[in-house]
């Protein structure tokens, strides 16, 4: 019999030094460039409080605040939170509104394993900072990104209401720093020079509004390197407007104006056909904002043109890209937007691009852009585009209502 020896061989692995407040303390952190953060608060910090199920950032046990803003800590990597402020549950001793919801939660019988209860008091603080009264729907819909397997989600919510009603009778005492708006973007340092103003936003007297991204100067413009795109994710789909097919042409080639009317999105420097800007995403318990880049080509005879698009996300490190080609048609009364997505996603996000969801996600937000799209540079802008995501919550009701119907 033949003996196998394994000489020990010690692997070096770089680490960083991160700091960080963490719970309002300061705190130096060495760790491996692939740690999460909820690796790093846990077994670095013992802060096991902030509670690990599903690892893929779907379940929201792990949820803690950084910045100010509930974020997933299994899918965010230690070092893009370098210089961010987070706040795990045992950061909130002193808390009048958790104290508050930590009542509710006993009173209402708002948990029984009690292991989703860290992340779930998380949201339910951020819910009540942000929403003005009792609403069982919007809690409802604002409570898509926690799981619990065990109490069915009443007494969450009625908990969470009964919170909210203590803030509409003001016996609720409120911290004096001003809630999040929604969506909201992660607070990270900019990367380079303030945002500058678009030609387009120049000639109609509005901002663009966005962060700066990782792109240094529009002068120094990178090619995109894009390769095997026909084995990209694909989405194909059509939109009906009631405008004449050279007054869509004309919006669609816009980029600015593309731009407000795409939830989430927001330019802060453009030139030309080149923009850079943001994307936030938020996908049920997925929450991700994009520093973007895109480039348009037009062809503007057969009113045919290509956008190309890149962006990093900075909590997660996850990249995308996506080519999307379009053309504008005639079409009965009006006008008709044939376009083609394909899109790539590689990182921790990745896991989530093949859901059937995310096709129901991207028809969603087609949806919303097309009426965005309808409204633009008319006087029904006036009244306001929307901004608001696509509702998870809407979307999984189309998939029963779908499959009910057979």
């Amino acid at each position: 019999m033949s003996t196998l020896q394994v000489e020990d061989q010690r692997v070096h692995r770089p680490e960083l030094l991160l700091h960080l407040r963490v719970n309002d303390e300061p705190v130096q952190l060495r760790c491996e460039p692939r740690t999460s953060l909820a690796d790093a608060l846990r077994k670095d910090l013992g802060l096991t409080g902030t509670h690990l199920s599903c690892e893929h950032g779907v379940c929201g046990a792990c949820t803690v605040l950084i910045d100010g803003t509930p974020q997933r800590s299994c899918i965010t990597l230690a070092a893009s939170c370098d210089g961010a402020s987070v706040t795990t549950i045992e950061g909130y001793d002193d808390d009048p509104v958790m104290a508050d919801l930590r009542q509710a939660f006993h009173t209402q019988h708002a948990l029984q394993c009690g292991y989703c209860t860290p992340g779930m008091l998380c949201t339910a603080r951020d819910i009540v900072l942000r929403l003005p009264g009792p609403d069982s729907e919007r809690v409802r819909n604002e409570l898509a990104g926690n799981i619990c397997r065990c109490t069915g989600y009443v007494g969450i919510v009625n908990a969470i209401q009964l919170v909210l009603q203590h803030k509409q009778e003001g016996t609720l005492h409120m911290p004096q720093s001003a809630p999040r708006s929604v969506p909201s973007p992660l607070t990270s340092p900019p990367l380079t020079s303030p945002p500058l103003t678009s030609p387009q936003a120049a000639a109609t007297g509005q901002a663009v509004s966005g962060v700066a991204t990782t792109v240094n100067a529009m002068q120094d413009w990178p090619s995109f390197a894009f390769d095997d795109v026909e084995h990209w994710l694909r989405v194909e789909r059509e939109l009906d407007f009631a405008i004449p097919s050279q007054e869509l042409w004309q919006r669609v080639a816009d980029l600015a104006l593309v731009a407000r009317c795409l939830p989430g999105a927001s330019i802060s420097q453009m030139e030309g056909s080149r923009a850079i800007g943001e994307m936030h995403i938020g996908f049920g318990p997925i929450q991700a904002q994009f520093a973007m880049r895109a480039e348009l080509a037009l062809q503007p005879d057969a009113q045919q043109g290509e956008m190309r698009a890149e962006g990093i996300d900075r909590r997660s490190g996850t990249r995308v890209q996506t080519l999307m080609s379009y053309q504008v048609l005639a079409h009965a009364a009006g006008s008709r937007l044939r376009y083609t997505l394909r899109f790539r996603l590689a990182g921790p996000l990745a896991q989530f691009s093949r859901n059937a969801l995310v096709n129901d996600y991207v028809a969603e937000m087609s949806r919303i852009f097309g009426q965005n799209l309808q409204r633009a540079g008319s006087a029904e802008e006036a009244a306001g585009l929307s901004s608001d995501a696509p509702s998870l919550w809407r979307i999984l009701w189309q998939r029963v209502t779908r499959w009910l119907r057979g």
